[in-house]
């Protein structure tokens, strides 16, 4: 049995609630020593006291991805606690809804620093230890709204494509470096986290998620999976939503604008009204422990669908190289 002493390390944004809470877990019962970041103290002593039931080892750091300094202190003291990083896992997020005129410029920034620019300062961070040893896995939380906007959510869905693109230009520089460095997008659905509670809203009812919802330990499994894998994967497609959504702006993105722009600005709202209590992380930490679930576990699945798109071009290539075979051979005996 490994000693804990040498089990392999992860960082995690975002760890002290939603589905960083829920990987934080998933890596510490697979033996991992777990940095937990995050800017609410009673979240993460949440997530310390899991990740500990679950037989990890956990370090709490308070830190607000947006500030670089932050995340560099950060990623220095776990090296300096346990020697590596082996894992880093960008997760941290905010979101803002409401029409695109209706936000203002300050709250655009913010989503932006800490949905996009916290992913920059992780990866940096964790390739400034990664680089020395040519080695570690550095995973990206995204999401389908990477690839297909929607509305109401411009701030959030702006930010996850910029990931997509700041991600694609790293893997193409480590390609070039021959790196060891293993870098891999998943991309989710809709979860069931504590996100759609403390959503800044621009209306007088709470946030919901639109179709499927999972529960967050499933995407924790997958993306231990990922990092388990012999080959890691550029990308991870989660649930069907996300295969859906994905295929179809590939397919027919104008007939999207106008179905989403029927059918998706609505259902966003709950008939929860936002109450005075609620939190808003937009505006800063909430004082409470929120944990890894939100408050559609009744209706949320257990187990997703996990599509590794290269699988599925090259089983789109096959079957098309498998049609136009078939049509030159029927081809011939039709002249024959």
């Amino acid at each position: 049995m490994e000693r804990l002493d040498e089990a392999p390390v992860v960082v995690v944004t975002g760890a002290s609630a939603g589905v960083g809470r829920a990987v934080a877990a998933a890596f510490a019962r697979r033996g991992y020593r777990v940095a937990l970041l995050a800017r609410s103290p009673e979240g993460l002593e949440g997530a310390c006291r899991e990740v500990a039931s679950a037989g990890g080892q956990p370090f709490e750091l308070v830190a607000d991805v947006a500030k670089p300094d932050d995340v560099f202190a950060a990623a220095e003291a776990v090296v300096a606690r346990w020697g590596r990083i082996d894992v880093w896992i960008n997760d941290a997020m905010e979101t803002v809804v409401g029409p695109v005129d209706m936000i203002s410029p300050e709250e655009f920034k913010r989503v932006t620093e800490v949905t996009y620019l916290g992913y920059v300062h992780g990866t940096l961070a964790a390739l400034r230890h990664m680089r020395q040893r040519d080695e570690g896995h550095i995973v990206q939380i995204g999401s389908a709204l990477a690839y297909r906007a929607i509305p109401l959510q411009s701030a959030y869905c702006a930010a996850k494509f910029a990931i997509r693109g700041f991600t694609d230009s790293l893997r193409a520089e480590l390609a070039h470096d021959e790196s060891g460095i293993r870098l891999t997008m998943v991309q989710l659905p809709g979860v069931n986290t504590p996100q759609f509670d403390w959503s800044h809203m621009h209306f007088s009812h709470r946030h919901q998620p639109i179709g499927a919802v999972y529960e967050p330990e499933a995407v924790a499994k997958a993306i231990l999976g990922a990092v388990d894998a012999k080959k890691a994967p550029r990308e991870l497609w989660l649930g069907s939503p996300t295969v859906q959504s994905i295929v179809g702006q590939f397919l027919a993105p104008g007939f999207l604008d106008r179905y989403l722009g029927r059918n998706a600005y609505e259902a966003q709202l709950s008939n929860d009204p936002v109450l005075p209590d609620d939190p808003d992380e937009l505006l800063g930490p909430d004082d409470r422990d929120h944990g890894a679930r939100g408050r559609f576990t009744a209706q949320a699945r257990n187990g997703m669908v996990a599509i590794d798109p290269a699988q599925l071009r090259a089983g789109a290539l096959m079957a098309g190289i498998g049609l136009l075979a078939g049509a030159f051979f029927l081809g011939r005996g039709t002249r024959a």
